[in-house]
């Protein structure tokens, strides 16, 4: 999970250097496929559409999107914290206040339905304002007003790059809050180690299963090409016994309930919510060095979820 240590052997993809983000972000190809049909062809009904052609995240539940904010302790998400994780980031929003008014700090922007989480050095006059975090970046979920069992599930991004960036894209039982992680489950759609630009993975962690543990996958594009380039669609098909990850419509991890380590137990037979976030740091991947340019950003095109 996102909250406890990763495995060494997990392997992750990559993102957008500053030269492209100068010159407006990575190039837009063509999206792949039709709105309305699995990798396969089968036709699905669409239950969930993010463009964001408008966007908004709110810290309440007026939107599709709640932000989390602080060190992520209190936002129902179980075990997942920022401190067993090591991540050196502080979650923030353009709403975020202490004592002394708002912060001032917004990791998110929306252009030509482009929506762009940025993570950057926090300055050092703001550090004792935000509890010592040398980072800031953002985290949105559709928690609780999206959640959906089973599905196809994609997200089409371009992702950042330079080491110590973790840009996920995943889902996480909705009752995380009541039985905790891993019981919950927990479905890693795309995970990116920031200094393997051509390379990102998927996991299944639950019972039995979890953290260093976890069944993961590793998806490298053809001759190490970067994925931070361009845009691509990561997504996951989720049915009652089996999990199948692909990155633009080529599945390469199948997960099924059948074939669990001894003791493990399947809990992906209920509803699950969407969280996307751009971390710093942390267990994964480890924390940046002097190779790694800031403000690095998360481009994402769109969120889709379907159903049969």
């Amino acid at each position: 999970m996102r909250g406890v240590a990763r495995a060494a052997g997990r392997t992750v993809a990559a993102g957008v250097c500053l030269a492209l983000a100068a010159c407006g972000g990575p190039a837009r190809s063509a999206a792949t496929g039709p709105l309305s049909a699995a990798p396969d062809g089968r036709r699905l009904e669409l239950t969930f559409r993010e463009e964001f052609d408008s966007f908004r995240p709110w810290r309440g539940n007026a939107g599709a999107w709640r932000t989390t904010f602080g060190d992520g302790k209190a936002q129902g998400f179980g075990a997942r914290t920022l401190q067993a994780n090591k991540e050196l980031q502080l979650y923030v929003d353009a709403d975020m206040a202490d004592d002394q008014g708002k912060v001032g700090l917004d990791p998110f922007a929306v252009k030509d339905g482009v929506l762009t989480i940025t993570a950057d050095r926090a300055p050092d006059a703001m550090k004792p304002r935000l509890g010592g975090y040398g980072y800031t970046s953002g985290l949105i979920s559709s928690q609780p007003s999206f959640r959906q069992t089973y599905g196809y599930f994609e997200m089409r991004a371009a992702l950042p790059r330079g080491k110590g960036l973790w840009p996920a894209f995943w889902l996480l039982g909705s009752d995380c809050g009541r039985v905790g992680w891993p019981a919950c489950g927990e479905i890693d759609v795309m995970e990116s180690r920031g200094a393997q630009p051509w390379r990102v993975s998927s996991a299944a962690h639950g019972p039995g299963y979890s953290a260093g543990s976890a069944l993961i996958e590793a998806f490298e594009i053809p001759g190490r090409a970067s994925l931070a380039a361009d845009f691509h669609v990561y997504a996951v098909e989720w049915e009652p016994d089996e999990l199948r990850f692909s990155v633009d419509g080529t599945t390469y991890h199948t997960v099924r309930a059948s074939r669990l380590p001894a003791g493990g137990r399947w809990v992906f037979d209920h509803p699950f919510f969407v969280i996307l976030n751009l971390a710093v740091g942390g267990t994964f991947g480890g924390p940046p060095d002097a190779t790694t340019a800031f403000p690095q950003t998360l481009w994402v095109d769109h969120v889709r979820v379907y159903r049969r």
